[in-house]
């Protein structure tokens, strides 16, 4: 968990939240660091070390991490966490990430699946497999949701993680990209989570960009790194001409390399009608601000998207 200047051990405090600010009900550590180490789905109880309940829908950068991004994302690989009580009315979680850590707390070291939703209908291993056989998507299989639980239950996961290279824009441009006779909007086109129940289920999309930095390598870098000279400090003094006349510069490493979200998009998935059977839906959206060129620079204006 992060540690701030003065001990404070906690996911809410970060080298972004020093003091511990947080935006409604976000994580401020599991929105800055990806792929994060922790589960993100346990229960709907909320405490002091609760993370938040995410599903990995695209990552768009380094295609070379693909590998390791699929590997480390929760949708599809378990995640370990430290229980110290699982009473149904005290839910509580340790602040250790190891299975040392965990122990030295006294508490238990479980293991957790991610899951889109638990079938409930389907009550047997038999019928599990014929609900998987239905779908194409997700995974759908016969399990337990954390390895403390003996009670199995039908689990459906959602796809893997898609890993793509981000759009190339020039900086600061919000408009049109790719060039040619042929321009489009960035965007990047998914499928909409698919649920076999057949369930109308409330979603939240969350965006995440990161800003990266040159300054240091942003995958080799933690918290063991403070204090060493091969990383970046606060308003350091530099030899500039190398004749002992030291310049400061206004410098702050809390904004170098670090995150931003945007989660404020709430939609609703609802089952098929029947005759809309077999057929693809096309989610037709706006985009864009009120306005003539000029007015929305940076942005652009409306426009529909896919376009």
């Amino acid at each position: 968990l992060g540690k701030d200047k003065r001990g404070h051990v906690t996911p809410a405090r970060t080298r972004q939240n020093n003091n511990g600010g947080r935006s409604g009900y976000e994580c401020p550590e599991e929105r800055d660091y990806y792929p994060y180490w922790a589960p993100t789905l346990q229960s709907d109880k909320l405490d002091r070390f609760q993370r938040t309940p995410w599903i990995d829908l695209a990552w768009l950068g380094d295609t070379s991490k693909c590998s390791f991004i699929k590997s480390n994302s929760f949708n599809r690989n378990s995640k370990w966490r430290c229980v110290l009580s699982t009473a149904s009315d005290k839910r509580q979680y340790g602040k250790s990430i190891t299975a040392k850590g965990c122990k030295a707390e006294k508490g238990k070291w479980v293991e957790f699946v991610s899951f889109l939703e638990v079938l409930k209908g389907a009550t047997s291993e038999g019928a599990c497999r014929a609900a998987q056989g239905k779908d194409s998507r997700n995974r759908i299989y016969w399990g337990t949701l954390r390895s403390d639980d003996s009670k199995k239950v039908c689990i459906v996961q959602a796809p893997e993680v898609m890993c793509k290279p981000a759009p190339l824009t020039r900086v600061n441009h919000l408009g049109n990209t790719g060039g040619g006779d042929d321009p489009n909007a960035s965007r990047i086109e998914v499928d909409l989570p698919h649920f076999p129940s057949g369930e109308a289920k409330r979603c939240v999309m969350r965006m995440r960009y990161n800003i990266s930095t040159g300054d240091y390598d942003p995958w080799r870098t933690d918290a063991s790194s403070n204090n060493n000279k091969d990383v970046i400090s606060n308003n350091p003094a530099i030899d500039v001409l190398g004749n002992g006349e030291k310049l400061q510069l206004a410098l702050n490493t809390a904004q170098t390399g670090r995150t931003f979200q945007d989660r404020s998009h709430v939609f609703i998935v609802l089952p098929r009608l029947k005759s809309m059977s077999g057929k693809t839906i096309h989610n037709l959206n706006v985009k864009g601000k009120r306005g003539n060129l000029e007015q929305t620079f940076p942005a652009n204006e409306y426009d529909f998207i896919p376009d």
